[in-house]
């Protein structure tokens, strides 16, 4: 009896690690603990909005896209010709790689800043840092209902604060502005509302305390690079 159902666990331990092998889309890992930006994001939402909502994404866009043409794109040229596809690929596709995004640019490392080259250009655009921060925390602020607030970089190499509805994102032909995001921050309630309620301001406000702005220079420095290499 023992035998046969440590062959039936076997059997399905193979079975599901196939299944997550065969995954076009899979969940990214963290880089840092859940409660590792506490108390400016508490453990339990970290916890609920990776492991549960990001991971719906993932298994939906997944599942969605199984047996068809769209299995062979990236992730970012799905959101590129985003309106060829369905709703359901545009929702979760976008919610994959938005929070993939958000993950990326969060930090429990406190005082990264802005390369050279993005601080420069942050002052060119914004004025100062303090801008960008009144104009992102203003995009998110004002967003009704679900959304997201971005930093991006358009097709000049310029930055431009937007927001986008639910999933979706600057890279999508079916935005009004397009472009590179190179930080988002998502303000959906489930990202806040356990540790803030209905403060959605109060949650923009303290973010930055952890963005990670390396990062956020290296995708700048990408998605420049992007550009010049478009234009040759």
């Amino acid at each position: 009896m023992k035998k046969q159902l440590f062959q039936l666990l076997f059997a399905c331990l193979l079975l599901c690690s196939a299944n997550l092998w065969s995954q076009v889309h899979k969940l990214p890992e963290l880089s840092y603990a859940f409660n590792a930006l506490e108390p400016h994001i508490d453990s339990t939402t970290m916890n609920i909005h990776y492991s549960r909502h990001h991971a719906a994404y993932v298994n939906n866009l997944n599942n969605l896209i199984k047996d068809t043409d769209q299995e062979k794109l990236s992730l970012e040229a799905l959101m590129h010709n985003i309106s060829k596809y369905s709703a359901g690929v545009r929702n979760n596709g976008g919610g994959h790689y938005n929070h993939t995004l958000f993950w990326s640019i969060l930090t429990p490392i406190q005082d990264t800043k802005p390369s050279p080259a993005l601080a420069k250009a942050i002052n060119a655009t914004f004025g100062s840092m303090d801008s960008l921060k009144i104009a992102l925390e203003k995009a998110g602020a004002t967003r009704f209902g679900s959304g997201w607030a971005w930093l991006s970089v358009d097709n000049n190499n310029k930055l431009f604060v937007s927001s986008t509805a639910n999933q979706d994102n600057p890279l999508m032909d079916v935005v009004e502005q397009r472009g590179t995001p190179i930080l988002g921050i998502d303000v959906w309630e489930h990202a806040y509302y356990l540790k803030y309620q209905n403060k959605r301001a109060e949650y923009l406000s303290n973010i930055w305390a952890i963005i990670n702005w390396d990062e956020v220079s290296r995708r700048y420095a990408a998605a420049v690079k992007t550009v010049k290499m478009k234009k040759k």
